[in-house]
């Protein structure tokens, strides 16, 4: 059992999960989606709040001072200890990698980090996430494999992760995804995953997307049901309808839309033909995204045959 400082600073994906603990702090930031460049923290603080502003899920003043508050909190308890509660998906391995790199430039040591982190959990047959447990439950985590204090090899670890996630280009994904790590044991499953965002040699498709329209092609007629459908096709479900939806609004609008949302949604049949790989998204409509450090402008692929990343342009 690992014992708990009851002084330490407890942080959280988001406040859905009632932390057993009078110091909680939540890490709100959808960083699977947007710019995340290798820049230092006040650049990253508004770059990301322009992003949430422009995607219509926060306003500017309440990203900007929810960053920044966020930090200062977190860089205000650097002497003591911390733990971290978060899940096995996509979402919370981002977050728990910028939130050691950023506990390692403050010197935090290492043994004085102390990790949550599930996947599962018995008796619940597809575990969604911390919120779903009840207070009793949460409290019994620390004396359970999925609390563990961090070494300097997990912490080194996080950092180089966050580097490769932040890197302009996509060459050290790899080697994350192809790491196991005892502390950091889901964080090479998401990061395969996060490679499967790259458009598809196969027809220009992020996993996602794909996911999306064959759940439309089998007959979900509204976005909710759509995103239902793709979300259970995940093993680990990490996007929340809010990205989903704005998805497929980007695919309506396309210069050659695959889908159509009136009066119900529906593929179009260029949308039919990607989905059956006869034609390619990419090519049709070009690509203008990020994915962490990366800006996508359609020179890097998911080679679907050889499970890789490929330089294309």
């Amino acid at each position: 059992m690992t014992e708990l400082d009851p002084a330490a600073l407890h942080v959280s994906n988001g406040d859905a999960t009632d932390v057993p603990a009078k110091r909680v702090l939540y890490w709100r930031d959808s960083l699977h989606e947007g710019p995340v460049p290798a820049v230092g923290p006040e650049e990253l603080r508004r770059i990301r709040a322009g992003f949430l502003v422009e995607s219509g899920v926060d306003d500017r003043a309440e990203s900007s001072d929810m960053f920044a508050e966020r930090d200062l909190t977190l860089a205000a308890a650097r002497d003591g200890e911390y733990v971290l509660w978060f899940e096995a998906d996509l979402y919370d391995q981002l977050q728990i990698i910028q939130i050691l790199d950023r506990l390692a430039g403050l010197g935090v040591p290492a043994d004085r980090i102390t990790l949550i982190c599930i996947g599962e959990y018995p008796g619940i047959a597809r575990f969604g996430g911390l919120g779903e447990l009840t207070a009793a439950q949460l409290q019994e985590l620390p004396a359970t494999k999925a609390c563990a204090r961090l070494t300097p090899a997990a912490l080194e670890l996080a950092q180089v992760a966050w580097a490769a996630f932040c890197a302009p280009t996509p060459e050290g994904l790899a080697a994350i995804a192809a790491t196991r790590s005892g502390e950091l044991r889901f964080l090479g499953e998401a990061f395969d995953r996060l490679s499967r965002e790259y458009p598809s040699t196969r027809d220009g498709l992020s996993l996602t997307e794909r996911r999306v329209l064959a759940a439309i092609a089998n007959g979900a007629e509204d976005q909710g049901t759509a995103f239902v459908r793709a979300a259970a096709r995940e093993t680990r479900p990490y996007l929340g309808d809010t990205w989903c939806f704005a998805m497929m609004a980007r695919m309506a609008r396309a210069t050659v839309p695959l889908l159509e949302t009136a009066p119900t949604l529906r593929l179009t049949p260029a949308g039919a033909d990607v989905l059956a790989g006869r034609a390619d998204h990419v090519t049709l409509n070009g690509i203008d995204r990020w994915l962490g450090g990366v800006h996508l402008l359609g020179d890097w692929r998911w080679d679907e045959g050889m499970e890789t990343l490929v330089r294309t342009g």
